[in-house]
């Protein structure tokens, strides 16, 4: 019998097999591929189609279009005082293209400053139209009368919205709507008068304004563009109306993007270390997936091309309420046809899903490619964590048409470049240096184009953290 204690060893019995510890000395261990956590279904570049610009560029032909200058203005903050900057009063329709300075400036230092608190009434329905409105933080809602007197709410503004501008165009006197703050907000107000003396200063203004009423005068469809002139439901033999179909004289090119690295890999690890895996492979690998990421990201929030610059103002819609609803999503869907699917931050998914269980609704699953996502009236609503979150927990929803036959959104790239690997993205070798390293240029060439305006919508300011608990839940 063999004696145990804390000092006494124990007697093992003889081994008639060789031990694991033994026999993996001689073994292989079971690996796998390096992984990384920076891998993502990539949504965009999987659903959007992909079109050749085989030579770098792509032009978007459209039909001519009066209405431009829709953007959103951005703001200054000095000693606590926020100001329009003056190059920014472009992004107003009817001051779009024009180049002087001096005279911007002088109009900027002409907006009046005011804080609103939460229920203000900033302009009222039937009162004088007698000044133009931006809004530098806040919210605030249009409310007009319905069918029945009724008061209904006809949008939301929020910063660098502005209202006022079709007024004064269009020589109207009163407010057709009236304009409360949602929310705490500081908008800066220019007075009519303010406008005019700086008409009666400035010839340059004066003929800029001119020109762009002359243009939203002539015939024009619900769009903007210009009117196609038609007959129908005639009888006999009328003089039928004379048209041509005008296009843009200054069409958007899209030159494609690059996202680029320089991989480093040295010479006694591609030559010793390939078994069972090739180490260069892999690298070449990983590298190509962050490559793709931020492709992506490119093509969501690049100032230039990134989808969330270039949504028309008319397709962008501030959320009336905090969390994505049913109703939001429905109003962005009716903006345009066809829409192929929704595109937004995974906590913005989980937002809206929170508000549809609330109310009782359980919107049905689709297949996109083998996978179960949620849907909102058949459209698929794919997660993409590349869509930003801002410091207050908001976030956007996107809405796409996709394809050149639809008027829709588009991703562009080219094909059959030197070294490629897979399309629109190439390994390039520049060689081995002095310290015996070798160097791989990797690169991705794309680009995105929105063939229409309307083939692009965005829910804005969707509140992403707020969750209420209803009575008797």
């Amino acid at each position: 019998m063999t004696t145990t204690g804390p000092n006494v060893d124990v007697a093992e019995p003889p081994r008639l097999s060789l031990s694991t510890t033994a026999a993996s000395k001689l073994a292989k261990t079971t690996k796998t591929q390096p992984h990384m956590q920076g891998i993502t279904p990539r949504w965009l570049l999987r659903m959007l189609p992909w079109v050749e610009a085989s030579s770098g560029t792509y032009r978007v032909n459209r039909r001519l279009t009066y209405t431009v200058g829709d953007g959103k203005v951005t703001f200054t903050t000095e000693g606590g005082q926020s100001r329009v900057i003056p190059g920014e009063l472009r992004e107003l329709p009817m001051l779009r293209g024009f180049a002087d300075p001096e005279v911007l400036s002088a109009l900027a230092d002409r907006f009046v400053l005011r804080e609103l608190d939460t229920g203000n009434t900033l302009v009222e329905a039937g009162r004088p139209a007698d000044q133009l409105v931006l809004i530098a933080d806040g919210k605030v809602s249009k409310v007009g009368s319905g069918k029945y007197g009724e008061p209904t709410v006809l949008g939301s503004l929020t910063d660098g919205d502005y209202f006022g501008d079709r007024e004064w165009v269009q020589a109207e006197d009163a407010w057709a709507y009236s304009v409360r703050a949602v929310t705490a907000c500081t908008v800066l107000t220019l007075p009519r008068q303010a406008f005019e003396a700086a008409l009666g200063q400035s010839a340059a203004l004066r003929d800029h304004l001119e020109r762009f009423r002359a243009n939203t005068q002539k015939p024009q469809n619900k769009h903007g563009e210009a009117a196609i002139e038609l007959s129908a439901g005639h009888a006999g033999e009328p003089e039928l109306a004379g048209t041509f179909v005008d296009y843009e004289i200054s069409p958007r090119e899209y030159e494609l993007s690059v996202a680029q690295t320089v991989l480093r890999v040295h010479t006694r690890v591609a030559d010793l270390y390939n078994n069972p895996m090739n180490q260069v492979d892999e690298q070449l690998r990983l590298t190509i997936e962050a490559l793709r990421e931020r492709q992506e990201h490119e093509m969501i929030n690049n100032r230039d091309f990134g989808l969330l610059h270039n949504a028309d103002r008319k397709q962008r819609i501030s959320n009336r309420t905090g969390p994505p609803t049913p109703e939001a999503l429905d109003d962005l869907l009716s903006r345009r046809r066809k829409t192929r699917f929704f595109l937004a931050h995974p906590a913005t998914i989980a937002a809206f899903g929170r508000e549809c269980n609330q109310r009782g609704i359980y919107p049905q699953n689709v297949d996109i490619d083998g996978r179960t996502v949620r849907s909102w009236r058949g459209v698929p609503i794919l997660p993409c964590d590349k869509i930003p979150v801002t410091k207050t927990r908001t976030s956007s929803i996107l809405a796409l048409r996709t394809g050149e036959a639809d008027d829709g959104v588009i991703g562009l790239h080219q094909t059959g470049i030197p070294d490629e690997v897979q399309p629109g993205c190439n390994v390039r070798f520049m060689g081995i240096d002095d310290k015996a390293i070798i160097s791989y240029l990797v690169s991705a060439y794309y680009s995105a184009a929105v063939l229409v305006p309307n083939a692009l919508g965005i829910l804005e300011n969707v509140e992403i953290s707020r969750y209420e608990q209803r009575a008797g839940s």
